[in-house]
This record gives C-alpha cells, structure tokens and sequence, in this order.
C-alpha cells in the first residue's frame, strides 16, 4: 500500500518580512521614545559623522531622498546635496536589539523561520491554514503588531515560493502587505524593469539591455539558450526568477553565523604601517566588544584590503579555540594584513569575525590547546585580557566608545622611531 503524507500536494505559503528602511528606522524609533525630532520626516541619514565628514550614507530618509541623497554615497557629497541633512552614525548594539526584537514577534508566528538578513526573514506558512485561514489577516497582524510595540515599520510580501514572497514584499512601501501568487505574475511581476528583480545585478542587468532585455516580461520570455549563452548559469537562474520558479527552502539556519565584522574607508590612502596597524586595532576592538556584547566567540578571524586603484584581496585563518579578545583579534589580523599586503596604498581596511558560537559553548580542544591551556603564563595573559576587554567595555559604554584605547600601538610607534 503506497502512503501519501497529508501535505505533500499542498501548495506552499511563504512570508518574506522586511523592516522598512531598517538604520533608519530604529534609530528613529528610539528618537521618538526620547522626545526628539523623528528622522523619518526629516532629511537625515544613518552612516557618518557630520563633523569629520566622512563615512558613507548607509540609509537615507524620503526627505534626503528628495534632495537627491543616495545610499553608499559619501556623507561629504550628501551633505553638499542636502547642507541641513542630519546624519547620526550607526549604533550596531541598537540595530541587534531591534532585529531581535522583530525576529522574536515573526518566530512567534510561523513554524519555520529564516533569518535572511539583519531586517528580513522568511516564514514558511505552508500547513497553518487551520490557525491562520486568512493570509493577508495574519500578515496585516504581524504588520501591526511589530508597529505598535517597537515602534517601526515592516513590509510583509506573500507568495507560493520565497522569490515571490521577496518581490512582493518590495512593492510599495512603507508598511504594507502584498501578496504575488503565481496567477499574479504576469499582472504584478512582468511589467517591472529587469534591474527590480532579485539577484539581477548591475552588470545582467547591462546585458540583459545589449539583448533588448528591458522587463521581467522580456526576460520571462527570452529562449533560455540565449540567456546560458550569454550569462552562463546565472542567465538560467534569472529566467526561472522572472517565471516564478524558486525551489528553495525555508532554511533555519541561524542569521548569528555569518559572522560580524567592521571596515572604515580612509580619510587619505595609507602605506604606513603603523597608521595601518592603529586602524586594524579600532576595527579589532568595536569586533570584539560587538561579539561580548552578543556573548558569542569567533573561531575565524578575516582581513579586507582596498587598495587606491579599487581593487580588493582579503585572507582569514580559523583557529582551534574561540576568542572574543580585542587583543587576540588585533594580534590575528595584524599577521594576515602582513601576509596579504602588496605595499600599495590602502584605501578601505575591513575586519571581520565568522564561525561563531555561544560564549559558554564547550569546544572540543587540540592537544595542543590542553598543553598551552595549562602553562601557568597562559592563563595568566589570558585572564588579564579578559579583565581588560571588561574595563574596555565599561568605560567605553559609559563615556562613549574610544573614550580609552590601549597602549600598544604608542609603544610600537616609539619602537618605530627608535
């Protein structure tokens, strides 16, 4: 006797959940809370220091947009588009509560959930239509919810699969529910440009055009031979895309694992190690203190260069045993920035974390790591630099962050000078 399983011919119902203008907006949230001027109805921007005047624009307002403001422009050329544009710089720890907050009230709601990115997820809906007969209600719920009790917005996008929950969710904003069933494709889908389309790149996109490409219509349309020809196998992925074909699933994996990192953009390039070796260290440190904050540990530490022509290399190195120490982090960074540096000048530094666990999460040790683990001197260098990451964090939340910096690079500069 053959058995089918109950679902099996059951047609999927995936949400795709997406904070409107995220920075922006929780930020903003907080604002209102302190009795202060909402960002969202000013032209403002999140990413930079208006003082210095560097950083680039991470998000905008509408007003800023207005007036021209992009995102990923430099703050110098926004505020010259914009001279009263109010830039705030971008709190991480702030930007943590939030997406957990956010992604907690989603959990509550859906049976499988994906952490996509910091500001969206997908809920898999497939098999709740006897808690939730209604979709669009228990979207307009959800909806509603995140915005009376933290007080922002969100898009929520409905569909079959998650490539149309994620188109749908971009239709007009803010805090809206649309849904893009596949009867719906040709109507809501079709008629967008092709550059509107999820995983169309700019440089498809220039393609897509040489070949008369100009809608998801088109390119819905196009022989597929066409497409592999001229785009290889991403040609094949876009044509399913704009046909509504994503067989993808709903994946648990959790949004903590893909690491954090840091990187600044150089107010002038830079070939000077010692300078370099300063700015490896801040990155190193706002790292690790983001990873205490989080109680989590990295076990793989990479470093990113840009150099003055644009061009980018980067190189990491996983270790047995997890650390969240500025020191360690710096330690490790400053030897893969001296293995991959070419000598050129360097406009853009990076350094991020991946690998991640919990900070009291047992790891199994080498028996390398037993035997460093109990020499004497190794615990005790180790203790105290967790008892000074803890001062580092204390002083550093309470006076503001860079409020103290370690020692070590003014002794390497004395060295250097020597």
């Amino acid at each position: 006797m053959t058995v089918v399983e109950e679902n099996s011919m059951e047609e999927r119902l995936i949400f795709h959940v997406d904070v409107n203008s995220a920075f922006l907006s929780w930020e903003a949230a907080r604002r209102v809370k302190e009795g202060l001027p909402d960002l969202r109805e000013i032209p403002s921007c999140i990413g930079g220091d208006p003082k210095s005047r560097r950083g680039i624009v991470v998000a905008k307002s509408i007003p800023a947009k207005k007036y021209g403001v992009t995102t990923g422009e430099p703050v110098a050329l926004a505020l010259r588009k914009c001279p009263d544009l109010v830039c705030v710089p971008g709190d991480f720890a702030l930007f943590d509560r939030c997406s957990r907050a956010f992604k907690k009230i989603c959990a509550s709601y859906a049976p499988v959930m994906e952490s996509f990115s910091i500001d969206e997820v997908f809920l898999d809906m497939s098999g709740t239509h006897l808690i939730y007969p209604d979709p669009v209600a228990v979207a307009h719920e959800i909806k509603d919810k995140i915005r009376d009790e933290l007080g922002f917005t969100v898009n929520v996008g409905i569909g079959t699969n998650k490539l149309l929950a994620k188109m749908a969710s971009d239709f007009e904003k803010p805090d809206k529910v649309h849904t893009l069933y596949k009867e719906e494709i040709q109507e809501k889908m079709w008629k967008l440009p092709v550059e509107d389309l999820f995983m169309a790149g700019k440089s498809s996109v220039n393609v897509l055009h040489k070949l008369g490409i100009f809608t998801i219509g088109q390119l819905a349309k196009s022989p597929v031979t066409i497409l592999d020809a001229h785009l290889k196998s991403h040609g094949r992925v876009l044509w399913e895309y704009a046909n509504g074909i994503d067989e993808s699933v709903v994946n648990t994996k959790r949004e903590d694992l893909k690491g954090v990192g840091n990187s600044t953009t150089l107010p002038k390039d830079l070939d000077n190690i010692v300078e370099i070796n300063r700015i490896l260290l801040r990155l190193s440190e706002k790292v690790s203190g983001r990873l205490r904050e989080g109680k989590q540990k990295a076990k793989t530490v990479a470093v990113e260069i840009k150099y003055n022509d644009f061009t980018k290399c980067s190189k990491q190195i996983t270790v047995d045993i997890a650390t969240d120490s500025g020191t360690e982090i710096y330690n490790i960074s400053k030897n893969l920035f001296k293995g991959l540096w070419s000598g050129r000048p360097v406009r853009l530094l990076g350094v991020r974390t991946a690998n991640l666990i919990e900070e009291d999460e047992p790891e199994q040790l080498t028996f390398m790591d037993i035997d460093s683990w109990n020499k004497e001197e190794n615990n005790i260098s180790r203790e105290k630099m967790k008892k000074l990451d803890k001062a580092l964090d204390l002083i550093n939340a309470k006076y503001g962050s860079g409020a103290v910096k370690r020692a070590s690079l003014l002794n390497e500069n004395r060295t250097k000078n020597k």
